[in-house]
């Protein structure tokens, strides 16, 4: 008995002290636990992972059939595209355009990284890390991946600040609208000119006549008019139209194509400069 406690004692040492390795018992008790794991797990895995395909093979078959419309689509565009792009390049030779006139819309957007975000409400700001000296101007406009955000108010040499579109208000005198018009129908005419929060955070484009060809579903986007905003940068899309306060023209709700949250990098739009 005296010899079995003091082995007992001699193992729960050995078992609970602080050691940097495993002793070869522990060592061969796991290895061969993991051993017999393994041969249970690894079949029982490949049948779980089997079944588990199949459930996934009609959404994969569908989700490739979508693939397959889209990539077939995108080939008739392709092919839309480069004879529109031809028939124009025709037309401006044989109307004599000038270099700046041919490049007027060839924009460059140059990534930003966001490195602040303005938390007061009444100053709807933020600050990217490119400047002056890299080119950025004032009145500059600037995107996201998913469509215009702002422009940039002010410049320092390494850095900018952007005025973000959510700061339109047409009761504040300071704040300018833009001309807009619909993707495909560039007949229509209207002003982006304030932001709701309180409708889901949605914009209004006003000023649009009764025969103004705009409906639910279409595409916003910048018209240049003016030359403040270069054109065919997206806006958003048309949620909704009402009549106006007087009944003379109409207001449309736009669901804006940018995310106004989580902000990581945003595009400067650089434009082709105007030779004097």
């Amino acid at each position: 008995m005296l010899i079995g406690i003091v082995l007992f004692i001699a193992l729960m040492g050995i078992t609970l002290g602080q050691r940097q390795s495993l002793s070869w018992p522990e060592k061969f008790v796991r290895d061969t636990t993991g051993f017999v794991q393994s041969i249970f797990y690894k079949p029982a895995a490949f049948i779980a992972g089997f079944f588990e395909d199949i459930g996934n093979m009609r959404a994969i078959y569908e989700e490739n059939e979508r693939l397959k419309i889209g990539a077939a689509q995108y080939q008739t565009d392709k092919v839309r595209f480069s004879g529109l792009e031809e028939e124009n390049k025709r037309l401006q030779e044989a109307l004599n355009f000038t270099e700046t006139q041919r490049n007027k819309y060839n924009y460059e957007n140059r990534i930003a990284q966001v490195l602040s975000v303005s938390g007061n409400p009444t100053d709807k700001t933020l600050v990217i890390d490119i400047g002056s000296k890299d080119g950025v101007k004032p009145g500059m406009a600037v995107r996201s991946i998913g469509g215009l955000v702002g422009t940039i108010s002010n410049t320092s040499n390494f850095s900018s600040t952007v005025k973000l579109l959510t700061s339109l208000d047409a009761k504040d005198p300071t704040s300018n609208g833009i001309a807009v018009t619909v993707v495909g129908k560039e007949e229509s005419f209207g002003v982006l000119e304030n932001y709701n929060p309180a409708n889901g955070g949605t914009f209004e484009v006003t000023k649009i006549k009764e025969d103004d060809p705009i409906k639910d579903g279409d595409q916003i986007m910048t018209s240049g008019t003016g030359g403040a905003f270069p054109k065919y940068l997206l806006v958003g899309k048309v949620k909704e139209i009402r009549v106006s306060e007087f009944g003379q023209t109409r207001t449309a709700i736009i669901e804006p194509a940018a995310n106004f949250v989580d902000w990581k990098e945003l595009f400067v739009v650089f434009t082709p400069e105007v030779q004097e």
